[in-house]
């Protein structure tokens, strides 16, 4: 009988053990929850000119101040006529935040003499340049010219001086390819800054 005992406490409990690991193995029933992040609203911009150090387009959150604008511009200039602006009002998308000059403070846009030139940069002729004139000649540069190439050191500089004495002259840019020492990425590097002509 003790054995008819311990065989029946033994289905029992591998019964028990069975129902348990099915239980615990099968998935779970239902979708499973999406945690999303919390909504946030897009910034607003605001354009800050006059009376201010660093006028330009600024970011805000909704709800920022004309003074959050204000000082996200470098704070008032001492010219600044800060009894005409209200710094609690809400900004706007888009709006202009003009901040005004004290009177007879403002600076003058427009010059006083009519008589006075343009102003012209040293070396500028007055038309616009061709643009081989910043370009490196690889047929005709010096060693020193060739240095200042970005990726080109004296060694590479001395390669292309004797490549093109012992070849004639590039045909192309690309042939600067054929030194030894410049790859694809260094010729990337230099390809807009180069001509044969």
């Amino acid at each position: 009988m003790k054995n008819v005992l311990y065989t029946l406490v033994g289905v029992m409990a591998g019964f028990a053990l069975a129902g348990f690991l099915l239980f615990v193995s099968r998935a779970p029933a239902g979708e499973p929850i999406m945690l999303l992040p919390a909504p946030t609203k897009a910034p607003i911009a605001v354009h800050v000119i006059g009376a201010v150090p660093r006028p330009g387009l600024y970011e805000f959150a909704e709800g920022a101040r004309v003074q959050d604008a204000i000082d996200a511009a470098g704070g008032l200039l001492a010219s600044a006529n800060v009894d005409t602006i209200n710094l609690a009002a809400l900004l706007q998308d888009g709006q202009q935040l003009d901040i005004p000059y004290k009177s007879g403070e403002a600076p003058s846009t427009t010059s006083s003499n009519t008589n006075e030139s343009p102003l012209v940069l040293p070396g500028a002729t007055g038309e616009s340049s061709t643009v081989n004139e910043d370009l490196v000649n690889i047929n005709t540069a010096s060693a020193q010219e060739l240095d200042s190439l970005p990726g080109i050191g004296p060694t590479i500089a001395q390669r292309i001086i004797d490549y093109r004495n012992e070849n004639g002259p590039f045909q192309k840019i690309e042939d600067i390819l054929n030194v030894s020492g410049i790859g694809p990425s260094t010729y990337d590097e230099i390809k807009d800054l180069i001509t044969v002509s």
